[in-house]
């Protein structure tokens, strides 16, 4: 059996790819490129192709030791014929990875939504390890996850099980990239909380994150992190307002699947704890009382590595 595999992880501001060790779940090398959709999805596939070409000439493993290449992508995801169908995040529609990265290398391909992959690797060496019941929800550039159940991800009728960040929760609310109104990723996601401070800001609010702010570049989570720290009102006053809504999204999944365990991750929970307890704070008052009392709460444990760790077992679905 071969050791090793790609992993891909496709996100909406970055593309990390690694070289893993399925038997120790050990990432041996990694390629990191900004994901720039704005340039299209031609670019996207172009810049996948040069990190898996990179790697390979970083490792110098050769190809037929490599078992597959699994690719997490945010959005929704036809995992039978490698199609992300639609990824808003990324401005990708009906996009045949499968077939761009398959006619490059002469290894499987596999594809699947980048929550699932990240389930995946947290499930083989991360915080849910030794747990087959639990839901797994990432917030970054948009809020996505994933449930477990009996070891394996429910992905549903359609595929699209999991989109918590598509929960509508103000039903005249903000526009969300997908085309509705009022979803909880337009509330709780890092790109929701960055409008927010920017919004206030150009209005003529003060805050001492604009002594991170460089001219056209992003807020990022460590500035929100910062400036919480030197207690900013304006910021400190948006996070609570994500965190409100996410918790009350993860109670609404808690109330409905009654899983084990939910495992928060991506890169604000990772950067911003403040952040982080209070959601879990408030997740558990607004759920409940019997779920509320058995729930587990973890910070993902494998940090940037979750996902490409998982990619590299989407050839297995199931742990």
């Amino acid at each position: 059996m071969k050791k090793y595999s790609v992993g891909i992880d496709l996100g909406g501001t970055k593309i990390l790819t690694a070289l893993v060790n399925k038997e120790t779940g050990e990432v041996l090398a990694t390629v990191k490129k900004k994901t720039k959709k704005d340039k299209g999805p031609k670019n996207i596939v172009r810049k996948m192709i040069e990190s898996i070409e990179e790697l390979f000439d970083e490792t110098n493993i050769p190809q037929d030791e490599i078992s597959s290449i699994g690719i997490g992508a945010a959005g929704q995801i036809d995992r039978e014929n490698g199609i992300i169908i639609g990824a808003p995040n990324l401005d990708c529609y009906d996009l045949n990875i499968k077939e761009h990265i398959s006619s490059r290398f002469s290894i499987p391909v596999y594809l699947g939504n980048d929550v699932e992959i990240a389930a995946m690797g947290e499930m083989a060496f991360g915080a849910a390890k030794g747990c087959d019941d639990f839901v797994c929800v990432f917030v970054g550039t948009g809020v996505g996850s994933a449930i477990v159940k009996n070891g394996s991800i429910i992905t549903g009728a359609t595929g699209t099980a999991g989109e918590i960040g598509h929960i509508i929760v103000d039903l005249n609310g903000r526009p969300c990239a997908c085309g509705a109104h009022g979803c909880l990723e337009a509330y709780a996601s890092r790109s929701a909380i960055e409008k927010r401070i920017e919004g206030a800001l150009k209005k003529g609010r003060h805050s001492v994150i604009l002594d991170y702010l460089e001219s056209g570049k992003s807020i990022t989570s460590g500035m929100i992190r910062k400036s919480i720290e030197r207690e900013d009102e304006l910021v400190t006053a948006c996070v609570d307002e994500a965190s409100e809504y996410l918790s009350g999204g993860i109670a609404s999944i808690i109330n409905f699947i009654n899983p084990k365990l939910v495992v928060l991750g991506g890169g604000l929970i990772d950067a911003v704890d403040y952040f982080y307890k209070n959601t879990v704070r408030k997740a558990r008052a607004k759920s409940l009382p019997v779920p509320a009392s058995k729930i587990e709460f973890k910070k993902a444990a494998l940090g940037d590595f979750s996902g490409v760790i998982g990619a590299a077992f989407l050839e297995c679905r199931k742990l």
